[in-house]
């Protein structure tokens, strides 16, 4: 089976295609040839995630997938949520995002946040949405090399390493994405 994966974003391709069976053959949008960035316009992690595929699925006609991902801090009434990517502008910077989501956490007591993966498959404009949830907390400064985005500064629960100081096989494991998309791989599976 051929399916692509609506993104640009080579960190999270790698990520996902290491946890495909050898039957699904994943495509990125720079493989079909769409250069544009799909507009995350709506104001839910779900709702981008369905634009995202179904723009792919219209424009295209390949079956696909898109997801959207969201840091959600209980100190921060949910923020960055759908915002996470461009927390600290439209420029998408990861240091940038960091830097305010510590700077925002700077007196709060509560750390507590969960990262939330919504996956929005479309086939043949059948379509259905997978949700991974992974409970944690911020620590106060950046630990790590690996991983991207706000994985320097999650720690999720049960660990004491962020997702950044982790092996990617590690971190699908007990991600959020790899939780969305394990349930994605199980439904394709049936």
């Amino acid at each position: 089976m051929e399916l692509v994966f609506a993104t640009h974003n080579r960190n999270k391709f790698k990520e996902i295609e290491a946890m495909l069976p050898d039957h699904i053959s994943l495509l990125s949008l720079d493989d079909i040839g769409c250069t544009e960035d799909i507009a995350e316009t709506a104001d839910t992690i779900d709702g981008n995630a369905i634009l995202k595929a179904e723009y792919v699925r219209h424009r295209y006609g390949y079956n696909c997938f898109a997801d959207d991902t969201g840091l959600e801090v209980d100190a921060l009434a949910g923020a960055p949520g759908v915002y996470s990517a461009r927390y600290a502008g439209d420029q998408k910077d990861d240091k940038a995002n960091v830097a305010k989501l510590l700077e925002q956490l700077k007196d709060k007591e509560s750390r507590k946040a969960h990262f939330k993966t919504v996956i929005a498959l479309n086939l043949k404009n059948n379509e259905n949405l997978f949700t991974g949830i992974c409970e944690g907390k911020i620590i106060e400064e950046r630990r790590g090399e690996k991983g991207f985005g706000y994985d320097p500064v999650f720690v999720p629960n049960g660990y004491d390493r962020t997702f950044a100081e982790m092996e990617m096989k590690e971190k699908a494991e007990i991600s959020h994405r790899g939780k969305a998309f394990k349930a994605l791989i199980d439904y394709l599976s049936k």
